[in-house]
């Protein structure tokens, strides 16, 4: 056994040992199937706290000859899969943490050296003086040892994109690096399987990634095995129900990651509320790789906008495949945006291509990032939205103008009054404490005459009113308000609520804001 020569499983033990521990041990079957084959190689990438690196022990576990973890798995789920005895503890394997070789950013020039150093030394140990070290280091190592011995390997690499995040303005470091994984891997014969786990996805050079051979399974693209990464909804239900937490409040604070067709829970989160018994945000006490300001202040075109939408729970249109998967190649908010969604800050909905923030817990650090320099006037148009909130309840047009037309003025430098899509950003922020009573809004909802701008349901055993709301640029409220008595927009809700209230809102930069309410009837 060695530490990362056919090392052992305690790990994998101290998991089993925690107070909380979800089974997760299905991937194992998921990762059996692609042993020996053309797709033996993989890599997930998920945020920090999604239990990338628990996975990472539990195959090391498993497959390692270095230890005997037959009752580590015993009444686990995969035990009852026809292959578990037959991959049990069989396989040679080479594990890697590279975060362990890169303790400061002075480590970068010599990383690979010590990598090769330390496991060329383990393998010598276990195998013999079989081989001759050269210049192709360990990829000659590991080839001797296929071609005189038969014997392969399985590889687990943790943490593979530290140095992505490590070395972000040093270029050449970062090809190096992909230099030495693509010799490593790239039409070799000792790999049975290859899984590498990390918060990006492989990086890319123009079009193309610089390790292709790898099938990746990312917050945009989770594959058939978004459910071993995060908790499902069930797993949560039933957490709830042992530890006797809200499961509606837990839902709100921790759920919204899309992944497919599952909605997944941030693993350490919902652990953390289990123990603690108390909804907060457990975002801010882990460590980040990076600051949120940071990539939320950069200077490209509409990113402080779509900011603004998601805050008033609204989502936003984007284009991920620009995306050079590191933390310095930016060209447009887009890519921002995407970056955020690996790093957990968004989630994305695959089925609409639209990005937005999932919940409660995440919703909180963006407010903590608007509240410093550079986004002047947010926080008090937030602020402002309860009495907006209130005025649109009593129908009081002239007082929700005077509202808008504040938050106009205090968000100025952020929204460019030069299209309808920053009015709505607008309308979005005033009624953003609207959360407490509503779901989150639609945005064109589809009517059979058209799309409603903006329409918010309230919540069940909520007693308020839906709200239908039309805005207009250079015409006028009124005109606004009878589009929607028009084109019908208010009878495609009414089956699902009780009052409801139609908002006609127009913003001319001579006039300024006007609004217009109006209750609706059936009679319209």
């Amino acid at each position: 056994m060695g530490i990362y020569v056919n090392p052992g499983n305690a790990a994998f033990r101290k998991a089993l040992n925690s107070e909380i521990y979800v089974d997760k041990t299905e991937l194992i079957a998921v990762t059996n199937r692609r042993i020996d084959t053309s797709d033996c190689f993989l890599c997930v990438s998920r945020p920090r706290r999604f239990g990338k690196s628990m996975a990472a022990d539990m195959l090391v576990a498993y497959y390692s000859k270095g230890c005997g973890s037959w009752e580590l798995f015993k009444g686990k789920n995969i035990e009852k899969n026809a292959f578990f005895q037959e991959h049990l503890n069989q396989h040679n394997v080479i594990r890697l943490d590279i975060q362990q070789f890169l303790f400061q950013e002075s480590h970068l020039d010599i990383f690979l050296d010590k990598i090769q150093e330390a496991v060329i030394g383990e393998l010598r140990e276990q195998f013999g003086a079989c081989f001759e070290v050269d210049e192709y280091g360990l990829q000659g190592v590991l080839k001797q040892l296929f071609i005189r011995k038969g014997i392969s390997f399985i590889f687990v690499i943790d943490e593979w994109d530290c140095v992505f995040r490590l070395a972000k303005k040093r270029k050449e470091v970062q090809k190096k690096y992909l230099d030495f994984l693509r010799g490593l891997f790239k039409g070799t014969d000792y790999v049975e399987l290859a899984y590498m786990t990390g918060i990006l996805p492989i990086k890319k050079y123009g079009e193309h990634s610089a390790i292709n051979i790898f099938r990746e399974f990312s917050m945009l693209k989770p594959g058939r095995i978004a459910e071993y990464f995060g908790f499902t909804e069930f797993e949560v239900q039933e957490l709830c129900q042992k530890y006797k937490v809200d499961y509606q409040e837990t839902q709100r604070w921790y759920d919204g990651y899309y992944l497919g067709t599952q909605h997944l829970y941030n693993p350490q989160a919902v652990t953390e509320l289990m123990e603690d018994q108390t909804f907060q945000s457990y975002w801010t006490g882990t460590e980040t790789y990076e600051a949120l300001k940071i990539y939320i202040d950069l200077n490209f075109d509409g990113l402080k906008e779509a900011v603004i939408r998601m805050l008033g729970h609204g989502r936003c249109p984007i284009n991920t495949r620009k995306f050079q998967n590191d933390m310095t190649t930016f060209s447009s908010r887009d890519d921002v945006l995407t970056l955020l969604i690996h790093l957990g800050y968004l989630t994305y909905d695959n089925s609409s291509k639209e990005v937005l923030i999932p919940n409660q817990e995440i919703e909180q650090e963006f407010l903590n990032a608007v509240e410093g320099p550079g986004w002047s006037g947010v926080m008090e148009s937030l602020e402002r939205s309860e009495s907006l909130l209130n005025d649109t309840w009593e129908m009081n047009g002239k007082a929700v103008a005077e509202g808008m037309e504040a938050i106009h003025q205090e968000t100025s430098s952020l929204l460019k009054y030069n299209d309808e899509n920053s009015l709505t950003c607008t309308i979005l922020m005033a009624y953003y404490s609207a959360k407490a009573y509503y779901m989150n809004p639609i945005l064109e909802l589809p009517s059979g005459k058209g799309f409603a701008d903006v329409v918010y349901l309230p919540k069940r055993n909520v007693d308020c009113p839906a709200l239908v709301v039309e805005q207009k640029w250079k015409k006028s409220a009124g005109g606004a308000l009878r589009q929607i008595k028009e084109r019908g927009y208010a009878s495609w809700i009414e089956g699902y609520t009780g009052d409801i209230l139609l908002v006609g809102i127009n913003y001319d930069e001579a006039k300024g804001h006007e609004c217009v309410i109006e209750k609706w009837t059936s009679s319209h």
